[in-house]
C-alpha cells in the first residue's frame, strides 16, 4: 500500500488552478477567470487518488514559470482516455504552472507526491479511478445536437448541416449497454468528430490518434465516413468545442465501461467428451486470469471456472 500524504490539507496555488493534498488523493480546483482554459472551467474540480498516478515531474515552463506535472496511469482517467493524446499542453488538467521563484516549493510537493505513488504505479490501471464528468450533458455539433442522460446518447440532426444519409436514417438514440467505445477526434484538428462504436464493431478508437502536425493518411476518408455515419456527429468552427465535446465523450466512455458485461468464458466439455487440447485450455485459463485481475470476474466465479477448466485436462 502507498504511504499517505504527511500534510493533509496543504494547498499549492498556481496559474488557473490550486492543488489540495489530502491523505489519499489530490483535489484539483480550477479557476473561472477569463484567462483560464475553458476546458478547466467546464471541469471545475477533479479528485485524483494517488493510486491513479504513475509519476510526477517538474520542468521549466513558459514566461518565467515552472510546471508541476502529475502523470496519471494509462486507463485511470476517462477524460484522458477519450482524448487519446490529443490535448494541447495548455489544456492538460494535470499540469500546474507556478512562478519560477516558487520552484523550491514545487519541488517539495513533487517529492511528497512521489512518496505516495502506489507500488504498481508503472502499470496501466485496470479500471477508471478518476470520476468522469457527470450527466446530463449536451453540445451542439455541426450537423446536429448530441445529448447524454447517463444511460443513452441521442443525436438530433440539424437541417442545415446533416447529410442526406443522416436525414434518411433519422434521429438516433444509443443505449450505452449497446456500445463498446467512443472515438473522439479533436475539433482543433481539421477532421474533428465524435463517433459511437456499437458492440461487435471494430472501433477505430482503439488505433493511435493522429499525430499533431503530421496529419493522418486516411483522415479525409474517415471524415467522409463520419459525415455519412448516423453514429457520429461532426465538429466545426464553433461546433463541438473541446470543453463541451471531450467531457461528453469521457462521460459516455465511463458509462460504457461501467455497464460492459464480462466476456463469456467458454463452457467446459460435457461428460464423456474427449479431453481438450491442453494448450487451448491453458489459453482459456490465461484469459480467465486476466478477467479476474481486471475485476470482471469475482473470486468465487474465478475459482469455480478454474476448477471446471482443470477438469477438462
Amino acid at each position: 500500500m502507498p504511504h499517505t500524504m504527511k500534510h493533509m490539507g496543504d494547498v499549492l496555488a498556481g496559474n488557473h488552478a490550486t492543488w489540495e493534498f489530502d491523505t489519499d488523493s489530490l483535489l484539483i480546483r480550477f479557476e473561472r477567470g477569463i484567462r483560464t482554459p475553458r476546458l478547466f472551467q467546464s471541469l471545475r474540480e477533479r479528485r485524483v487518488p494517488y493510486a491513479a498516478l504513475s509519476s510526477v515531474a517538474l520542468s521549466p515552463g513558459k514566461r518565467g514559470t515552472v510546471v508541476l506535472h502529475a502523470v496519471p496511469r494509462p486507463g485511470a482517467d476517462p477524460l484522458l482516455e477519450a482524448a487519446a493524446g490529443q490535448l494541447k499542453e495548455g489544456c492538460d488538467p494535470y499540469r500546474l504552472a507556478l512562478p519560477a521563484d516558487r520552484e523550491a516549493l514545487a519541488e517539495y510537493y513533487a517529492d511528497e507526491l512521489r512518496s505516495v505513488l502506489a507500488p504498481d504505479a508503472s502499470r496501466p490501471a485496470e479500471r477508471f479511478m478518476v470520476a468522469a464528468p457527470e450527466a446530463p450533458m449536451q453540445f451542439k455539433a455541426y450537423d446536429g445536437r448530441a445529448g447524454f442522460d447517463g444511460s443513452r446518447v441521442s443525436f438530433r440532426w440539424s437541417w442545415t448541416g446533416a447529410s442526406s444519409a443522416k436525414w434518411k436514417a433519422g434521429d438516433q438514440t444509443f443505449p450505452v449497454a449497446e456500445l463498446s467505445g467512443v472515438e473522439w477526434r479533436s475539433p482543433d484538428a481539421v477532421e474533428g468528430y465524435l463517433r459511437l462504436v456499437p458492440r461487435g464493431a471494430s472501433p477505430e478508437a482503439d488505433g493511435p490518434a493522429p499525430v499533431p502536425g503530421q496529419g493522418c493518411p486516411d483522415a479525409a476518408s474517415r471524415r467522409v465516413q463520419a459525415d455519412q455515419d448516423p453514429a457520429a456527429v461532426l465538429f466545426g468552427l464553433g461546433y463541438g468545442p473541446v470543453h463541451e465535446s471531450l467531457p461528453f465523450a469521457a462521460a459516455v466512455l465511463e458509462s460504457v465501461r461501467r455497464t460492459q458485461p464480462a466476456p463469456l468464458v467458454p463452457a467446459p466439455a460435457p461428460v464423456g467428451a474427449p479431453l481438450r487440447d491442453p494448450a487451448a485450455v491453458a489459453e482459456r485459463m490465461r484469459h480467465l486470469g486476466e478477467l479476474h485481475r481486471a475485476g470482471l470476474v469475482t473470486d468465487d466465479e474465478y475459482s469455480a471456472k478454474k476448477a471446471e477448466l482443470l477438469a477438462e485436462l
